[in-house]
């Protein structure tokens, strides 16, 4: 019998590739002073019993890691290799250091890759001194498991690039999807909440936009979702709030997510 458990998802960014406000930009999301309108690279913390998780550390995640004041972390689970996601790892030095050890990253073998070519010299035969030490270990879609605690990878298509969501409990995250298989969805079903991306109103080759995420959410009918990874161009918070159903949110960074989660 699996153990009832609540867990903890905040948002560390809620962005996409650029970030909002995007640099030299003029537009009415750019120049908003409302910090629900400023948008960190997406990513997020999860906290489970005994497991502090981050879900992707791209370009941001310093300042991230910093904001929300995390002490403790696990393990960084990466959904795919683009730089937005990816960016940020350089800085896991602090929790080498912190550990005295390598830090856990779990990734596909393709990630693993990238991260050889970005971060070259961390997997150096000689290492220079000080550089950061990663402990990569390999999952794809499927059961995940660390330590006592298992959950489900879900493969979604960034337009042709395989892009891993994850399921804890009643929550699942994802973020840069374009499709999902039939068989995928079966791992969404019966949901309290969807964490899903929309980048904004218009068609877009690799990402959801608001009517495509709205469409997933009506057929995967989770009790309440929320929309991530969102452009500048989508409009200010306020007014994009405005007009989504009752049971569909913007995500912003900060903002905290408790779930039931079953180990």
């Amino acid at each position: 019998m699996s153990a009832q458990s609540t867990g903890r998802l905040t948002f560390l960014g809620s962005g996409t590739s650029q970030g909002v406000p995007v640099i030299a930009c003029l537009c009415p999301t750019c120049q908003s002073h409302n910090p629900k309108d400023q948008r960190l690279r997406a990513s997020v913390l999860v906290e489970l019993p005994g497991l502090v998780l981050g879900i992707d550390a791209g370009p941001d995640f310093r300042a991230q890691m910093l904001r929300e004041k995390v002490q403790h972390l696990d393990a960084i689970l990466l959904t795919h290799e683009h730089k937005d996601h990816i960016a940020g790892l350089d800085d896991i030095r602090a929790f080498n250091y912190k550990r005295q050890d390598h830090f856990p990253v779990y990734c596909t073998p393709k990630v693993e890759q990238a991260l050889k070519r970005e971060f070259y010299y961390a997997f150096e035969a000689i290492p220079y001194p000080g550089v950061p030490r990663f402990a990569i270990h390999h999952m794809d879609k499927g059961s995940v498991q660390i330590g006592a605690h298992s959950f489900e990878a879900v493969e979604v298509w960034h337009h042709k690039m395989q892009v891993l969501g994850f399921r804890f409990g009643k929550l699942a995250y994802i973020t840069d999807a374009k499709t999902i298989t039939p068989e995928e969805k079966e791992k969404l079903q019966g949901l309290d909440i969807l964490i899903i991306n929309a980048l904004h109103e218009f068609p877009h080759p690799s990402h959801f936009n608001l009517a495509e995420a709205l469409q997933l959410i009506e057929q995967l009918k989770p009790k309440h979702s929320y929309l991530t990874h969102i452009s500048h161009l989508f409009g200010l918070h306020a007014d994009v709030s405005a007009k989504l159903p009752a049971n569909v949110s913007l995500a912003f960074d900060g903002l905290q997510l408790s779930f039931d989660y079953s180990s």
